[in-house]
């Protein structure tokens, strides 16, 4: 993707921001390599600062999962192809993602430990998928995504189970 895209979206977000009526803000726009599965894909990641991120965020970073989608959907249309994009408020998803991989790891380590399955509460598809990739570096054990709809949860599993 080249800077004059970059940029774009940056307006466009800018743009946004200031149609809802939201003061004090920053925003940041680079490319964002992502690695899943021995493939990588380019994302643009977007990072807003703000003074009060509260309204932007909401509960368990709902309000930031709908604004993304929007702001997606506002962007492929503008600039007439699929945005890839990835929204960051003041840090939160980058935080929210190292404290995924950090419970993961320590959930997985108990596992090895008692031998024992262990499921985890229910989440999103995201955050999901935030830990069947830190644990699938794993030799030790399984995930397994379970559940139906909006209810699904991982299991983790040792792998000689």
């Amino acid at each position: 993707m080249d800077k004059t895209k970059i940029e774009e979206i940056k307006k466009i977000t800018e743009d946004l921001l200031n149609k809802m009526t939201i003061r004090g803000f920053k925003v940041e726009a680079s490319i964002d390599l992502i690695s899943t599965e021995g493939e990588k894909s380019e994302n643009v990641l977007v990072n807003i600062k703000l003074a009060d991120p509260k309204f932007l965020i909401g509960q368990e970073g709902k309000n930031l999962i709908d604004f993304q989608k929007i702001l997606r959907l506002i962007i492929s249309k503008k600039l007439q192809s699929p945005a890839y994009l990835r929204l960051d408020v003041n840090g939160y998803q980058r935080q929210k993602i190292e404290y995924l991989k950090d419970m993961a790891r320590r959930m997985a380590d108990e596992v090895v430990l008692y031998k024992k399955e262990k499921s985890l509460p229910v989440m999103s598809s995201f955050n999901r998928r935030i830990i069947h990739e830190e644990l699938s570096k794993r030799q030790d054990v399984l995930t397994q995504s379970q559940g139906e709809g909006e209810n699904r949860y991982i299991t983790i599993l040792p792998k000689n189970f």
